[in-house]
């Protein structure tokens, strides 16, 4: 198989869109075969590829839990041979709560694939987690859809998964608030609570760390600046690790209570600073209204 090919693999939890993933990487002209047993992965990877007609140099493959366990459990190990022939693969899951899945289940009235025999949804959801363990812990990006929209999830893959080169590290440093949760997708987790809160000015509260007076007020405060210093040395310092690991993707999460003032100024000064040096570095604000990503 030609060392040109680009493999994705697409798995999570029912529900989180995995669908929606395959429609967008199909549009984006990969060859999407979806709900494959995970044991002819490398046979179904090398006819697409070996086909008349051109060949299909980009292809991307939804796996499930209706797989057989043992599979699911001997696929990290398959996708290792495969990468050793020279196959770029990255594996894609998608995530969500249970509350956020058990809603849409109810509102699509959709069955659970694993909720047969009488098996009650949130128990079905659960051994799907358990069943799908093995590829969760071989994943190379985790997308937490729980407070996503199918746009914002479409712009995930094109600006993360898509255009990512083959010997970058893909960096995403998104803000939210603790008020609301802390992304499922974070590698690194950075808390802005212990700074000073522009929230508790009437002239700045319905403003954001977007807005030039919320980042006079914050950068005006020492506490902020060491704060950024210390977070922007610590990456400088272990982002090249990460790279020399062959890491595809890299998530930082920055905190504040509601995910407004702090963490959304902290994420653009630091994202502002590791553009200098690397490339890709994105930006996204989970609890602001407009929440695409920004590079």
């Amino acid at each position: 198989m030609s060392r040109n090919l680009r493999l994705i693999i697409v798995s999570g939890l029912s529900g989180s869109g995995k669908s929606v993933a395959l429609h967008v990487l199909e549009d984006l002209g990969y060859y999407c075969i979806d709900n494959i047993p995970a044991s002819l992965l490398k046979s179904a990877v090398r006819e697409v590829h070996s086909g008349e007609g051109p060949a299909a140099e980009l292809v991307a493959v939804g796996v499930d839990a209706r797989n057989r366990p043992k599979d699911i459990e001997a696929l990290p190990g398959l996708i290792d041979e495969l990468r050793e022939l020279g196959i770029r693969t990255d594996i894609l899951f998608l995530d969500a709560t249970d509350e956020v899945l058990l809603k849409r289940y109810s509102e699509s009235r959709r069955r659970h694939p694993l909720a047969s025999y009488g098996t009650e949804l949130r128990n079905a959801i659960a051994s799907e987690r358990e069943i799908l363990t093995p590829i969760n812990n071989a994943t190379d990006l985790i997308i937490d859809t729980s407070q996503t929209s199918i746009y914002e999830l479409a712009d995930v893959i094109r600006e993360r998964v898509d255009r990512r080169k083959s010997d970058s590290l893909s960096v995403l440093i998104e803000s939210f608030g603790y008020k609301h949760r802390i992304p499922a997708d974070a590698d690194f987790v950075f808390d802005m609570r212990c700074l000073p809160n522009p929230y508790w000015s009437a002239d700045l509260r319905g403003l954001t760390g977007l807005d030039k007076e919320v980042i006079e007020f914050l950068n005006s405060h020492s506490t902020f600046t060491e704060m950024y210093d210390d977070i922007v040395s610590f990456l400088n310092r272990w982002i090249p690790k990460f790279e020399e690991a062959h890491r595809g993707y890299l998530t930082i999460a920055i905190g504040c209570t509601g995910g407004q003032h702090r963490s959304v100024c902290m994420t653009e000064k630091i994202a502002a600073t590791l553009r200098r040096n690397h490339e890709p570095v994105l930006t996204r604000h989970n609890n602001l209204a407009d929440r695409q990503l920004q590079q």
